[in-house]
């Protein structure tokens, strides 16, 4: 497993550089307001549709939920841009046996009121702008694997192009999870958030 390496230095430099990159690259960034429990940890569960989405949900963090950030990515992301595991950023090594351990590493991590782990439940990079999200079933592995006392926050990201610099705007909603969570349940509520943060989108810009 690849393991997170929180370094303050290096890290208070990046959280710096991402603040200011997002400022650069982008028009705004508009986000719903949240009323969260403190006490518990968080799962956020966010779409995969650009380079930008990790560091989106890190500046989301910092802003609203203030937690220790960790963000379970891909093993060619982890090795290709090594600055994230200074961000919190922590992947499976190969297939098989590891990939379980990762997961219930991020279970784990739930465990821990303090933390906040970031899954893309698509697993991979998809176009914008998609008819509704996939979700891999390693997501019910990391749920299961903790105590399942911790919140699930849903976060669709939309992106609109009406001006030269792209606005992003960050739906959220905090999912009263049933007793009883199912991979289908799960995919099914977020993907009805994620069409209702479309409309909502297309509707601004009609």
């Amino acid at each position: 497993m690849h393991l997170s390496h929180k370094n303050f230095t290096v890290f208070s430099i990046f959280s710096w550089y991402i603040r200011y990159i997002l400022k650069k690259e982008f028009s705004r960034h508009h986000f719903d307001e949240l009323q969260i429990n403190d006490q518990e940890a968080i799962l956020l569960l966010a779409n995969r549709f650009s380079w930008w989405d990790g560091f989106l949900m890190f500046q989301l963090n910092r802003l609203v939920f203030k937690k220790e950030f960790h963000v379970l990515v891909t093993e060619e992301d982890y090795k290709a841009h090594r600055f994230l595991k200074y961000m919190g950023a922590f992947a499976a090594e190969n297939k098989g046996k590891d990939v379980l351990e990762t997961l219930i590493h991020a279970g784990q991590l739930l465990n821990d009121p303090n933390n906040l782990v970031l899954l893309f439940p698509q697993g991979k990079l998809y176009p914008a702008y998609v008819s509704s999200i996939i979700f891999e079933k390693g997501v019910m592995q990391v749920i299961n694997a903790s105590n399942k006392a911790f919140q699930i926050v849903f976060a669709a990201n939309v992106i609109s192009y009406s001006a030269r610099k792209p606005f992003v705007q960050t739906h959220l909603k905090v999912w009263d999870a049933e007793e009883y969570i199912s991979l289908q349940l799960l995919k099914s509520e977020y993907n009805k958030h994620y069409t209702q943060a479309v409309k909502h989108q297309n509707s601004v810009l009609v």
